[in-house]
């Protein structure tokens, strides 16, 4: 990707067909932009070396933690410290940027 380059989210994810997939469209620094796009529960986890922050573009995203579930909408942003347990989850299709350092494992430790 060129420093320039205009990115669209639905450009980018208007050929994902499966429940789940989470892609790097950029990085900045030592840290990674990913695209998400999801229909389906995805497994608690926790993530050693990096704190993860989601922000919804579309859809609705559950994100259960431990002692709490936040439901987040267009617009709306949370932020995981890292080794904290988690799932996110969601039974429309939802699209959201994910914002983590380079070498997080998006599946957890």
């Amino acid at each position: 990707m060129n420093h320039n380059e205009k990115l669209d989210y639905q450009e980018l994810s208007k050929t994902v067909t499966e429940d789940w997939k989470n892609f790097p469209i950029c990085e900045i620094n030592d840290h990674v932009v990913r695209l998400s796009v999801l229909q389906k529960d995805f497994h608690w986890h926790k993530h050693s070396k990096s704190d993860e922050f989601f922000y919804v573009i579309e859809g609705e995203l559950f994100v259960d933690f431990e002692d709490k579930t936040e439901v987040l909408y267009p617009g709306q942003m949370i932020k995981v410290p890292k080794n904290v347990m988690h799932r996110t989850r969601s039974k429309l299709r939802t699209k959201l940027l994910c914002f983590e350092t380079i070498d997080n494992d998006v599946s957890g430790d």
